[in-house]
């Protein structure tokens, strides 16, 4: 072998690992699948075959063409094969079914392409649209290789050339196997964190409690995980009825956005719940009690929490007895939209000052009002400070005012959770007495 000879070997080698390292880098730059799955095709395509297309398995058995892309600027970036979904027959046996079905990666050549549309090779129905995209590409020679992860076949990417090009080779077939192990592996991860993130949901809202059945009340809540992490975190509302009568309504989160905080999250809501029930004491004695057990058990964390009592004859006029422990403060809105933050009860959070005193606050509810218990997630926004962020909450909630409290909660959520918020919003609303239009009527 001359220089020539080897350098061209040395260059050809450079090229195929530049190659392979451009789409990695195109896989890991986007959290969107198909987003990645869109620039490796645009990469292969300008390096390798003339156009790409990767197809994905779902769950249902059910092959999707995700994305394909061409090197001829005149042809659509959007092709007309991109989206095509079927079902994978049983008795499928073309080239793309033997792939799904395990087999190694495939070199096809001109025979096993056709030349016109209405000349196709007797084949399975999974192949008829697969073989009329070779056709109207003019292709005459393809490499399909399996996307495998985990001993699972999730899809196929195809790569193929006409007969501009040079045919695709044994070689090529190493190289997109190669590349069909890294796109494999990428749409495996994204799957997994989808899963994961599915079972993170399921599981904080396990945790959350069924709201009591109240005669003078109507109550909504709502809880709404975090758009940018797949984990679990420590917010959470409660609420129910004493043994003597009164309604409680608790709101907390605690710090981090994980497995631990959710479970210290319900442990510390059954401690305040047990507490609530034996003392029944004033709100800032029970949060006392909670923040010396809270110490002692979880010394490395910190709460943040609302407890409020309802208390009052049944038909009112009802009070309202509160205490936070650094939590942002309970937002009451009157029937005519009158609004305003309920503070006096505030003190630091739990787990700062255990043996420090703590107090209680008392405010009337007049008849036809909001009472509203949000968890920070809803008021803090990246670059501005907590007061904008509590402004912008009580407008939002004069304007809802006469509004049911589910309305009120999903307007508030829709309106104020900015999409690819960090942190998980919990609410909770309760409105004394009949709504302000059935005191209209009586």
């Amino acid at each position: 072998m001359d220089e020539y000879d080897v350098d061209a070997v040395l260059q050809q080698a450079l090229d195929r690992l530049t190659l392979l390292a451009d789409a990695g880098s195109a896989l890991v730059s986007t959290m969107d699948v198909r987003e990645g799955l869109g620039r490796v095709c645009r990469i292969v395509t300008h390096r390798l075959g003339e156009w790409c297309a990767v197809d994905l398995l779902s769950e249902r058995d059910r092959l999707e063409r995700v994305c394909v892309a061409h090197r001829d600027p005149a042809v659509p970036s959007r092709d007309e094969f991109a989206g095509l979904s079927m079902a994978v027959p049983d008795a499928a046996t073309g080239p793309l079914a033997r792939v799904l079905g395990g087999a190694g990666p495939l070199l096809l050549n001109e025979a096993d392409l056709p030349a016109e549309p209405s000349d196709p090779p007797v084949c399975d129905p999974l192949d008829v649209e697969r073989l009329e995209a070779y056709t109207r590409r003019a292709a005459r020679s393809a490499i399909i290789a399996p996307l495998r992860a985990r001993r699972q076949v999730l899809g196929a990417i195809t790569v193929a050339r006409t007969q501009r090009d040079a045919p695709l080779n044994n070689d090529d077939l190493v190289l997109v196997e190669d590349l069909a192990h890294r796109v494999a592996l990428a749409v495996d991860n994204t799957r997994l964190h989808q899963e994961t993130e599915h079972i993170a949901e399921r599981l904080q809202r396990s945790l959350l409690p069924a709201l009591p059945t109240l005669a003078h009340f109507q109550m909504a809540a709502r809880y709404a995980t975090s758009q940018a992490t797949a984990q679990v975190g420590g917010d959470w509302y409660d609420s129910f009825v004493l043994p003597k009568g009164d309604t409680t309504l608790i709101i907390g989160d605690v710090t981090g956005h994980d497995i631990q905080a959710a479970a210290t999250m319900s442990q510390l809501r059954n401690m305040l719940r047990a507490l609530a029930c034996d003392r029944q004491e004033p709100p800032g004695e029970i949060l006392q009690r909670l923040d010396i057990a809270h110490s002692n058990l979880y010394p490395e964390s910190t709460t943040t929490c609302v407890y409020a009592l309802i208390r009052g004859p049944e038909r009112g006029p009802w009070e309202l007895h509160h205490a936070a422990a650094g939590h942002p403060p309970p937002l009451l809105i009157t029937a005519e939209g009158g609004t305003r933050f309920l503070n006096r009860g505030g003190g630091v959070l739990l787990g700062v000052q255990p043996e420090a005193p703590r107090r209680s606050a008392v405010d009337p509810l007049p008849p036809g009002s909001t009472v509203l218990l949000y968890t920070d997630g809803l008021v803090e926004r990246r670059g501005e400070s907590l007061s904008q962020g509590l402004t912008r909450l009580r407008l939002h909630a004069a304007a809802l005012a006469r509004e049911p409290v589910d309305t009120i909660c999903d307007e508030l959520l829709t309106g104020l959770a900015t999409p690819g918020i960090d942190d998980d919003v919990a609410l909770l609303a309760l409105r004394c007495g009949p709504a302000p239009d059935e005191q209209t009527d009586q």
